[in-house]
């Protein structure tokens, strides 16, 4: 997902992706967890007296690697006096690699971001790795904002991960507790097409998700070439976010109101309804991971799929998509590149196409936060300082900055309410606008937050100023005049936005989020090793399936992933997965 939302969330996405001062935690004679900390005034994070502090940011999650720069830099290098160099996962020879690397030193950095609260997370706690929150008055003194917003999370975390004493982090995403999508205008999966495009073929209904296929090849012989000259294709991919499996094939069964983690137990070879007791195993015949390999199967034979999505990182696509080669998007997000005022304006852009059969999967909103986690170093040198960071992420004017900018850059207040400054409206969401030299240069696109995970639910309602975290939701912004391709939108589909009409059409399956008062079981040390060998032949064979030269080759792997797959022990994982989804049902169940 931005990665969820995000699909997501990416979205990802994931992207996608988190107090006034005056209501900041007063700490002046609170006692320092380190001896050797500098002074803090007034706990606010003010950098009076204070040395400047470099702190590794291990992130599971991030698509970026090394020092934070631009105008979130500058925020937390005026606020805290700090450094923010990350350290990612993904980009430095892949989770598990990293990962082991980290844990084999003995130091996994000093704020933790891990990508699932799962057996990695787990085994960091157990070999005391990450810094209890409740000893020397860490969380008491220097979280007051997470124990103000967010106390569902941290009673999750210690009943399920610290044995009711201790608490080692604290999930994201945490949101209102109450019912109904939790997304804002857009979904975390999405089936966006060049609008534009759409509309001058004559908008052909599109009943299930093969039937875009012969759309999107109408709209490519409309635009073969983007105006730069570069081909165009329906769908440009890439496999770094592969899992389990392959993450855009996974993808379809998210518009199908399917996902591979059900938010209790983890994901691997099942994939699990939001809002009824149904799961199917990604190897299912019928079921639409198979299905999703024959769609890209069938499009690439159509001349509908980048060469390169073999070999292509995510980066490179969304730069495609920024030049418009890009016909198909399952992430919202990631359109923002190409959707840029100037070519809204002319009514140019990615914009939802839904299909009759579609039944998007929405996260719900989750007081207790969700499963990606942020985490404290126990080798860090000044944990006070990193928990006064993540409080104040926890906090309204934190999650309000590290999303939408300082005040008076990107918005302002006008009568007590959010509005978009004309800074905002070119920059937002992830253009390469450039930033003033006094708010801390470059390009508001790459001076964003990099760590890539979210503290607060975005659609949830600051308590501030009344209005949602998220610009696209403030009262100013819906207020606005629409720009061309908005206006052609809503006239076709007949609602403001994306939800909106999915909500309106019943095409919506909302998870709804339990609490357990347990934590997951995790796969044993047998079928975890079964599991990895097995989910290595599902993507090779995956890939392969999708550029297979004809029908017959892509039957034959077919047969042959199948095979190998249930050689290697894949029934064994999948039988363990159903007994945990079933678990789950039956949470829903009380739940109600």
């Amino acid at each position: 997902m931005k990665k969820t939302r995000r699909i997501g969330s990416l979205l990802l996405l994931a992207s996608a992706l988190v107090m006034s001062s005056a209501a900041c935690s007063n700490n002046n004679n609170a006692s320092s967890p380190s001896a050797s900390a500098p002074s803090v005034s007034s706990g606010t994070g003010e950098t009076a007296n204070r040395e400047e502090y470099t702190i590794d940011v291990f992130s599971m999650l991030s698509n970026f690697s090394g020092e934070q720069t631009g105008w979130f830099a500058k925020v937390v290098k005026d606020k805290f006096n700090i450094k923010l160099n990350i350290i990612s996962s993904n980009l430095e020879g892949g989770g598990d690699v990293k990962f082991n690397a980290m844990m084999s030193s003995g130091d996994l950095g000093d704020l933790v971001v891990f990508g699932d609260d799962g057996q990695k997370y787990r085994d960091a706690i157990d070999a005391g790795m990450l810094t209890d929150w409740t000893k020397d008055g860490l969380l008491d003194n220097y979280g007051k904002n997470i124990l103000k917003y967010a106390p569902k999370a941290i009673e999750k975390n210690k009943t399920n991960f610290g044995g009711g004493s201790s608490v080692y982090g604290i999930g994201f995403d945490v949101g209102e507790d109450k019912p109904g999508p939790s997304e804002a205008k857009e979904m975390t999966y999405h089936p966006n097409l060049r609008w534009d495009l759409y509309e001058k073929i004559g908008k052909p209904e599109i009943k299930t998700m093969e039937d875009y296929l012969p759309v999107l090849k109408k709209m490519q012989e409309a635009e073969p070439q983007t105006e730069t000259g570069r081909p165009t294709y329906a769908f440009s991919m890439w496999a770094d976010w592969d899992g389990n499996m392959m993450m855009l094939a996974k993808a379809w069964a998210g518009l199908h109101g399917y996902e591979e983690n059900d938010g209790f137990s983890p994901g691997a070879f099942t994939l699990v309804s939001a809002d009824e007791e149904k799961v199917q195993g990604i190897l299912d015949e019928d079921g639409y991971y198979l299905r999703a390999l024959k769609l890209y199967f069938d499009a690439n034979q159509m001349g509908l799929v980048d060469p390169d999505s073999l070999t292509q990182k995510f980066d490179d696509v969304i730069n495609k998509t920024k030049d418009g080669q890009v016909l198909f998007s399952m992430f919202s997000w990631a359109d923002d590149t190409y959707n840029t005022p100037e070519r809204l304006a002319e009514g140019k852009g990615m914009e939802l196409v839904p299909f009759k059969e579609e039944r998007t999967y929405s996260y719900g909103f989750d007081p207790y936060g969700g499963n990606r986690v942020w985490a404290i170093g126990s080798k860090a040198e000044h944990p006070e300082r990193i928990m006064e960071f993540l409080d104040w992420l926890y906090s309204p004017e934190g999650s309000m900055i590290a999303n939408n900018g300082p005040e008076g850059m990107a918005w302002e207040l006008k009568d007590g309410k959010p509005v978009l400054t004309a800074f905002g409206e070119q920059a937002l969401p992830a253009n390469d606008t450039q930033v003033p030299d006094e708010f801390g240069g470059g390009t508001w696109k790459d001076g964003r937050n990099q760590i890539n995970n979210t503290t607060f639910k975005l659609t949830a309602v600051n308590p501030d100023n009344g209005e949602p975290y998220d610009y696209n939701l403030w009262s100013s912004t819906l207020a606005k005049t629409p720009n061309k391709l908005t206006e052609n939108w809503r006239a076709a589909m007949g609602a403001n936005t994306p939800k909106e009409y999915l909500e309106k059409n019943n095409q919506l399956a909302i998870n709804k989020p339990i609490f357990t008062g347990t934590a997951p079981e995790v796969l044993s040390t047998e079928l975890e090793q079964i599991r990895g060998q097995v989910a290595t032949v599902i993507k090779q064979y995956s890939w392969k399936m999708v550029f297979a030269k004809d029908q017959a080759e892509f039957d034959s792997l077919k047969k042959e992933m199948t095979e190998k797959a249930k050689g290697l022990g894949y029934d064994k994982v999948l039988e363990w997965n159903k007994a945990q989804n079933q678990k789950t049902f039956e949470y829903r169940k009380a739940a109600k």
